[in-house]
């Protein structure tokens, strides 16, 4: 059966530039997409919207530039808030950001939100959680916070070191954690997932320029990535490809993908009903008697889960699985790199209830 005809858009979230404590230019940071080979590059400096009060919001050349903000009031309840038309205060409890930004009709989203700090590097603080995760009005999380949910787990100087000079050699899979906690979340509502990055590039700026810099714009840009899957080509004009992009994004429809595992552009997950109908990923559908459908672009191995729990598993690139009654469903793809297996796809649910 052939998948719904929706465009894939390779997204990167969850950046700093200059403007806030980032060491790139927003310049910069848009010729690093353009080099990495995205799509979108969705820009979220704490506590400002200057790139987007500078005129920087829009197309450049192949990328888009979206401008959101990380409302970071201290070390707890940062959230990633998109298509505000104004600041939302760090003054306020994570609670009432979510409430500011649901009220005008914004996307938020909990940033690190299982965040515990380091237990090998305590100098590096403990934590930086999400207190309002079931708050009502929260669009979804950041389930994969690249950066900061490495770098928590890091043991040693030498394996942070790692890190930053080749990704992979550290990072296989999501925390644990955070797919327990998401599931259950889900159970109630739905919860959108994003991969973020916190991409700061570590460096230091003379100049003008970074000389010396540790995990570059570039370089980030092709690990983790958030596909969103729109129902038109973009156009070029911005008000419409943004509405694309985060009406896609609060809808669900969309994956998080380790790109520099390999290209996951391709990727589908959908339910059929013999009726005709047909339920997407992120949206919800009475339960019964449906057939949920997975393509990868490549074989892998993948992983149907109900409610978090494995239901079916195939080394393959499609899977065709009739269910019936309730369920949140969702789809992990994993490939091998370098002999071990590493988390190439999540996807977010299908979710089948009353």
């Amino acid at each position: 059966m052939a998948a719904p005809l929706l465009h894939d858009l390779a997204c990167v979230v969850h950046l700093h530039s200059t403007y806030s404590d980032g060491t790139g230019t927003v310049d910069q940071i848009v010729a690093a997409g353009a080099s990495a080979g995205v799509d979108v590059v969705m820009l979220t400096d704490h506590d400002t919207l200057a790139a987007r009060d500078a005129g920087y919001e829009g197309w450049h050349g192949s990328v888009l530039l979206l401008v959101g903000e990380e409302v970071s009031p201290g070390r707890r309840d940062h959230t990633l808030v998109f298509g505000a038309p104004s600041l939302i205060s760090n003054e306020l409890s994570g609670a009432e950001i979510v409430e500011a930004a649901s009220s005008v009709g914004a996307l938020s989203f909990a940033a690190h939100p299982f965040s515990r700090g380091s237990e090998r590097f305590r100098r590096l603080g403990e934590g930086m959680p999400h207190t309002a995760v079931g708050a009502p009005g929260l669009t979804g999380i950041e389930l994969w916070s690249f950066v900061t949910d490495t770098a928590e787990r890091i043991r040693s100087v030498r394996e942070g070191l790692r890190f930053a000079a080749a990704p992979l050699r550290v990072v296989d899979h999501p925390p644990a954690r955070n797919m327990v906690e998401w599931d259950r979340m889900c159970l109630s509502r739905r919860v959108v997932a994003l991969g973020g990055l916190d991409a700061h590039q570590i460096g230091l700026r003379v100049g003008g320029r970074v000389p010396l810099r540790l995990m570059g714009y570039a370089r980030s840009f092709r690990q983790l990535r958030t596909h969103v899957l729109v129902a038109a080509e973009p156009s070029g004009v911005l008000d419409r490809d943004r509405a694309l992009v985060y009406d896609a994004l609060r809808s669900g429809c969309c994956y998080l993908a380790m790109d520099s595992v390999a290209p996951a552009r391709g990727f589908a997950f959908w339910g059929s009903a013999a009726d005709g109908s047909t339920v997407l990923m992120g949206a919800e559908a009475a339960p019964g008697d449906w057939t949920l459908h997975v393509r990868l672009p490549r074989p892998a191995s993948l992983r149907l889960l109900r409610d978090g729990v494995v239901v079916a598993a195939v080394s393959g690139a499609a899977l065709d699985h009739p269910v019936s009654g309730a369920g949140v469903w969702r789809v992990e793809a994993s490939l091998p790199w370098r002999e071990r297996p590493h988390t190439w796809i999540v996807s977010n649910p299908v979710y089948l209830r009353g």
